[in-house]
């Protein structure tokens, strides 16, 4: 189980205090399925930082199965069972998508494996191999990459920060199968970040982030319909249409 205890965030920006997350608490049970969602600006990927370790709050504590993991870094925090993928997928040159599943996943992985975990975000696998993860590749097939990294190793909890964000319809369709079939298993618990009515429909529970605050935090049969009711921009009908 993760458990958020009174998270605060206020950093400097051109000198001066900005309040980005304010008092935020909540957990996140084994097996569980939160979607996060709210208007753009409201702080949900700075939450979603903050609990990977790549921000530091100003206060509050962050516990893993009873654990105390405020203070541990990134890589203890990935070494704890934290999954993380990022709205904007960093690139590396000189790596290959081949090394890079390898590395993500902790050990080499044969090739057939690795055709799976593409082909399981929408790219055509031999195709991307031996392709480097550089700027030869578009946004869409980063986020894809991105979510496949993620995907090769075993977590305790997984957190995904717009996964939806640049990628066709087709290859969305089958990160909601994905997500669909994980959700199932039960082995992992999954964090999503997100504006997308069929992914926020996935969800046991919705948390709406507005202002840095949590607006809304209950299951989806009692959050959704207040969400389509009321225009505070975060429900889209469909993904995009970009490659």
């Amino acid at each position: 189980m993760l458990e958020v205890k009174n998270l605060v965030f206020h950093p400097l920006e051109n000198g001066l205090e900005k309040s980005i997350i304010e008092d935020v608490s909540f957990t996140v049970e084994d097996g569980e399925m939160l979607v996060i969602t709210g208007p753009n600006g409201g702080g949900k990927s700075t939450l979603a930082k903050l609990m990977m370790g790549i921000e530091t709050p100003d206060e509050g504590s962050i516990f893993m199965d009873g654990e105390d993991i405020s203070h541990y870094r990134i890589d203890e925090r990935a070494n704890a069972g934290i999954g993380f993928a990022f709205q904007q997928p960093p690139r590396f040159k000189g790596m290959t998508v081949r090394r890079l599943l390898s590395l993500a996943a902790g050990c080499e992985l044969p090739e057939n494996k690795c055709c799976d975990y593409l082909s399981g975000v929408g790219l055509c696998a031999r195709e991307y191999l031996d392709r480097e993860v550089d700027n030869t590749l578009s946004g869409g097939e980063m986020k894809r990459l991105e979510i496949a990294t993620v995907l090769a190793k075993p977590h305790k909890i997984c957190i995904f920060d717009e996964p939806e964000a640049g990628i066709d319809l087709w290859s969305f369709s089958m990160l909601v199968k994905q997500f669909e079939q994980l959700h199932a298993d039960k082995k992992e618990s999954l964090i999503l970040i997100s504006h997308q009515e069929r992914i926020i429909q996935m969800a046991d529970r919705i948390m709406v982030v507005k202002d840095g605050k949590i607006e809304a935090l209950d299951t989806k049969e009692k959050v959704l319909p207040g969400l389509m009711n009321e225009d505070i921009g975060c429900v889209c009908m469909n993904a995009s249409h970009k490659a």
